[in-house]
C-alpha cells in the first residue's frame, strides 16, 4: 500500500500523468474512505487533496469526471553502491580499494572547450 512519503505515478487516461509524493493520509468523514494529500511535482509545486478508498491508494483504478485515474507506488531500484560520506574527499576509496576522483562539472566543461578549439 502507498503511504505517507512515498513516491507514485499517478495515471490520467491510461497514460502516465504525473509524479507526486504522498504528503498525508488522513480518514475522512465518510467511513472506508481517506483524505490523500499529495505534493505533485510540477512547476510549480501543487498541492491535491483526493478522497479515495484504500483499493484506490493501493493502485486500483478509478474515475474522476469520467476519466479513468490510477495511482502507481514507485519503488526506487536496486543500488549495489553505498553512499560515499560528505567527509570524504577525492582521494577516498571506494568498497574494492581503488581510488576514485572526483571531477567538478566546471572543469569538465572547461576540458571540453579546450578540446573543442
Amino acid at each position: 500500500m502507498a503511504t505517507i512519503n512515498d513516491l507514485v505515478l499517478v495515471h490520467i487516461d491510461n497514460k502516465p500523468g504525473f509524479y507526486a509524493r504522498i504528503e498525508d493520509i488522513t480518514p475522512d468523514m465518510k467511513k472506508g474512505w481517506w483524505q490523500v494529500r499529495l505534493l505533485v511535482l510540477t512547476f510549480p509545486l501543487q498541492v491535491y487533496t483526493w478522497i479515495l478508498d484504500e483499493d484506490q491508494i493501493d493502485g486500483g483504478d478509478f474515475t474522476m469526471g469520467g476519466t479513468p485515474v490510477q495511482i502507481e507506488k514507485l519503488v526506487p531500484p536496486p543500488t549495489d553502491e553505498k553512499p560515499v560520506p560528505s567527509s570524504q574527499n577525492e582521494n577516498s576509496k571506494n568498497k574494492t580499494g581503488s581510488h576514485q576522483k572526483v571531477v567538478s562539472l566546471a572543469e569538465r566543461r572547461k576540458s571540453n572547450e579546450k578540446s573543442e578549439e
